[in-house]
């Protein structure tokens, strides 16, 4: 991972094409502009997280499901 010191104002660049500006920075934060192509998808990586793991739970069979159940009574069983 690449850190870099930046303060408002300044910025930084990203190939060619996208840059990253700091606006301001407070206690709360570091408040950020993006210039990016149109194209150029960007997205909060807590955002991408959750839209993998919906994914990954709407591709469970309904079996996966009742087998997790049913390990999950196993566990309580063998802890109580």
């Amino acid at each position: 991972m690449l850190v870099l010191r930046r303060r408002a104002g300044e910025s930084l660049l990203i190939g060619d094409d996208v840059e990253i500006e700091v606006l301001a920075v407070t206690s709360q934060g570091a408040k950020i502009g993006i210039r990016a192509p149109r194209e150029t998808v960007v997205l909060r990586k807590e955002l991408k997280l959750t839209q993998e793991q919906n994914e990954t739970a709407a591709s469970l069979a309904p079996g996966d499901f009742n087998r997790a159940i049913e390990q999950l009574q196993a566990i309580t069983k063998i802890l109580s």
